[in-house]
């Protein structure tokens, strides 16, 4: 597997994989998260236009997995409630990682693949995405609290460092 930045011409193939994504969310019991066509088409783009967006491919190329990586702040991360965050040294944040080949390893290669990029990661998800859960637990990721995003909705805040 390898990594590399979404180009503008692969947006296509960046939201089947979204739409992918959310279908197995819905068939796995994670029917309330990336609801109402979230990520948008728009919000992809933009991804893509700041150099955030990257497609994980198989070695012939196949698109495996596509994910939103930043360094810096995320402003739904200042305050965590019922925990604590464990340290507040610069970081990276894991948003919107989709994997439509639910093949082992994809989204741990991922989130290796973030780390290597920089070595103090935080990422969120809901509470009923399990299988996002494990693989952030199989990547020693530990569960810090809770952090609300913009809408008002709540997620799970997991850092490793």
């Amino acid at each position: 597997m390898y990594i590399h930045p979404t180009r503008p011409e692969e947006l296509d193939t960046a939201m089947a994989l979204y739409d992918h994504a959310r279908a197995y969310m819905r068939q796995n019991g994670n029917d309330r998260q990336w609801t109402g066509g979230y990520p948008s088409r728009e919000t992809v783009a933009e991804d893509i236009a700041r150099g955030q967006s990257y497609l994980c491919c198989a070695e012939d190329g196949t698109p495996l997995a596509v994910f939103c990586f930043t360094v810096g702040e995320e402003p739904a991360y200042r305050k965590i409630y019922d925990g604590a965050w464990l340290n507040e040294e610069p970081y990276a944040v894991i948003h919107r990682l989709g994997v439509s080949s639910h093949r082992g390893g994809v989204c741990s290669f991922c989130i290796r693949w973030c780390y290597a990029q920089h070595p103090n990661l935080r990422v969120d998800t809901h509470r009923v995405n399990r299988p996002m859960q494990g693989c952030l637990k199989k990547n020693g990721f530990t569960c810090c609290g809770i952090v609300y995003l913009a809408d008002g909705s709540e997620r799970l805040a997991y850092q490793l460092p």
